[in-house]
């Protein structure tokens, strides 16, 4: 499986099947029927019974099997949020409880990396790279919560990637469906909540941080922070690695169309394909990030480097953002910039990561420290998935975050 900067799926997903389909009803009493996070359905996706089924699906994947200690159920909800502009509508996530545990679990938001295709998100596919920290996370003893954000999975419209507003609300009202729904596994959440993500999703979960912080939930509360492998400062570092060649070429590519693409639909950057895409490109590449494209799609429809697909204009616009792509990048690099987390952060990376350059993370905690933060940067160095550091530093964080999140529990 390949992939780019932010764990973009490049190849079509298996789609998980689920076993029984229920309304809602009244399980979310404390919130109004209309109201952010209140549960619409649910769906019982699938039971590994025990932990030899967990370690099975975990191997497969990939990951790592030492910390898993539970079988799991899993489920998908679909729940009310709001869109990128505060409007109305719904998004759907992935809901993970151990089996045979104690009735209070603490929860683990879990956000995932960049995906094309509506199916590239957790609740979507079963036991594959991107819901495997869910279910590592809830194997472990913890309730695994992880919304496939707007757009994606069973949520309508198209997905504004990288946009963390509206991932930071797609995950704090996941986390308010995920305690309404858990009644009916018999749990209830507790206040704490650890948080984490992967990629794209590593700004997100320091979104869902900030958000918590900041007491924009009446009952959740921030217990820890651990990012993985992020673009925290997309415009700063990640940008000007990808137009001068420090990322690998083909993921440069996707990763700089997904960009223009998505950013235009949120903001208006260009007047029209031509000025950014070069032919034939600037007539085929908006429709790829539809939702409705595999990655195997995007690899083919897409050219082999920056030269071909980009103009001159294009690459400028990259390279040194004005108007409103800069003022919209000055929001996304502002998860790490513009507060200073009280709970406990480690930034986790891997050294000669080709899709997410490590400046990323050495600017995201310089600028904690400068608010009076101590975050550690932990460096998972020789990692390898599928012949991606990115992705391995996915999968060996893993491991290591729900150990982390253990041991913080115990004292």
């Amino acid at each position: 499986m390949a992939a780019i900067c932010c764990g973009l799926l490049l190849f079509a997903p298996a789609v998980a099947t689920a076993a029984a389909t229920s309304p809602a009803g009244g399980v979310q009493a404390q919130q109004d029927e209309r109201g952010r996070g209140t549960l619409v359905s649910a769906e019982k996706l699938y039971t590994l019974a025990t932990p030899q089924a967990v370690s099975v699906e975990l191997g497969a994947a990939g990951f790592e099997v030492d910390t898993v200690r539970h079988g799991v159920v899993a489920y998908r909800l679909v729940y009310r949020t709001v869109d990128a502009y505060g409007r109305p509508t719904t998004a759907s996530g992935l809901f993970v409880v151990p089996l045979n545990s104690s009735g209070r679990l603490r929860a683990v938001s879990f956000t995932h990396g960049t995906g094309s295709h509506k199916d590239d998100s957790p609740s979507m596919q079963r036991g594959k790279f991107v819901s495997a920290p869910v279910i590592a996370h809830a194997a472990a003893g913890a309730a695994g919560v992880a919304p496939d954000y707007l757009g994606m999975g069973k949520g309508p419209g198209l997905h504004p990637w990288m946009d963390i507003g509206s991932e930071t609300t797609a995950s704090l009202d996941m986390l308010r469906a995920a305690r309404a729904f858990a009644p009916r596994t018999g749990h209830v959440l507790e206040r704490e909540v650890m948080v984490t993500g992967f990629s794209q999703g590593a700004s997100a979960a320091l979104g869902l941080g900030r958000a918590l912080e900041a007491g924009e939930d009446r009952w959740f509360r921030l217990g820890a922070l651990a990012p993985v492998s992020g673009a925290y400062d997309f415009g700063g570092a990640e940008l000007p690695a990808l137009v001068d060649g420090r990322l690998e070429a083909k993921s440069s590519v996707l990763y700089a169309a997904y960009t223009l693409v998505a950013f235009h639909r949120l903001h208006h950057i260009y007047d029209s394909p031509g000025e950014v895409f070069r032919a034939p490109y600037d007539s085929t590449v908006e429709a790829l990030f539809d939702g409705t494209h595999t990655g195997e799609q995007l690899m083919r429809g897409t050219p082999g480097t920056l030269e071909e697909l980009l103009t001159e204009q294009g690459r400028e616009m990259l390279a040194h953002p004005t108007g409103p792509l800069a003022a919209a990048l000055r929001m996304t690099d502002a998860v790490c910039t513009d507060w200073a987390p009280r709970a406990p952060v480690r930034l986790y990376m891997a050294t000669g990561d080709e899709q997410a350059v490590t400046a990323n993370t050495e600017h995201c905690r310089a600028a904690l420290l400068r608010n009076g933060v101590h975050a550690s940067i932990v460096d998972l160095a020789e990692v390898d998935h599928h012949g991606s550091r990115h992705l391995g530093s996915n999968v060996a964080a893993t491991s290591a975050i729900v150990r982390w999140f253990g041991e913080l529990r115990k004292q």
